[in-house]
């Protein structure tokens, strides 16, 4: 059965103290409130990570993350987080390839192959992210796009690899518009991924892969795009910096 999974990135909010803060209420209310088979997955500023990782530690389903990391081990690289100090700093995953990250510092799918590779390496599980802009779908391109984009960056995996990567389909055109993919789009969006996957790793790899949804999602929405047979989870941005509403997507399930 695929994991469900809830993932918060927290994006560039939140002082130490104001994440420290939120990181305990999620902790407090995960582990009276949200469903056990849901794993949530905090994905904090770099400053974050360690502290937030201690208030986890003793959460059974809450998990760290960090937003990036570098395709490089180490060296001369100012301002960069390599996949060891992710680690080290208590991360169990971590974002890859998000569209913000894609748009103002011009990764590339190239790139991101490499970063996917390090991070498996070091025992962090990616979630990549792919999706479209409002352009390329009114042109319908979007499938063609994004397959491209999972060719670029995944293809070269082994299926070993493939297996433990989480993918997150984000239509660029819904991040933070307030705008949603309605659950048909995911829904047919989520299934292409997932016959894509299978047409280069097999039928029983992509049906073990986690694919999360995210573009807007909160706990108005989540229902019913998380009732969708492709949609096993979300990336949640906004929703994810206020306790509850992360919570109440988690217990949409």
């Amino acid at each position: 059965m695929r994991k469900k999974i809830i993932a918060g990135n927290w994006k560039m909010n939140k002082t130490l103290s104001e994440g420290l803060s939120l990181a305990s209420e999620v902790v407090n209310m995960a582990n009276d409130e949200a469903p056990s088979d849901v794993t949530l997955v905090l994905c904090t500023p770099a400053i974050h990570l360690s502290q937030v990782s201690a208030i986890a530690k003793d959460a059974k389903t809450v998990f760290v993350g960090a937003q990036n990391i570098s395709e490089h081990e180490s060296g001369a690289y100012t301002g960069d987080l390599s996949a060891d100090m992710a680690k080290s700093a208590g991360a169990s995953f971590v974002i890859l390839g998000h569209s913000e990250r894609r748009e103002y510092h011009f990764e590339t799918n190239t790139q991101l192959a490499e970063r996917v590779k390090l991070a498996l390496a070091k025992g962090l599980t990616p979630i990549f992210c792919c999706g479209e802009s409002l352009e390329t779908r009114e042109a319908n391109e979007h499938v063609e796009f994004v397959n491209n984009q999972l060719k670029e960056s995944l293809f070269d995996l082994s299926a070993e690899q493939m297996s433990q990567v989480v993918i997150a389909y984000e239509p660029i055109w819904a991040i933070g518009t307030g705008v949603t993919a309605s659950s048909d789009q995911a829904q047919e969006m989520h299934k292409s991924i997932r016959t894509s996957l299978a047409s280069n790793f097999g039928e029983d790899v992509a049906e073990g892969i986690s694919i999360l949804y995210g573009g807007s999602m909160k706990p108005a929405n989540a229902e019913e795009l998380l009732a969708q047979p492709d949609v096993d989870g979300g990336l949640i941005g906004g929703a994810s910096l206020k306790s509850r509403d992360f919570i109440d997507i988690a217990k949409s399930y």
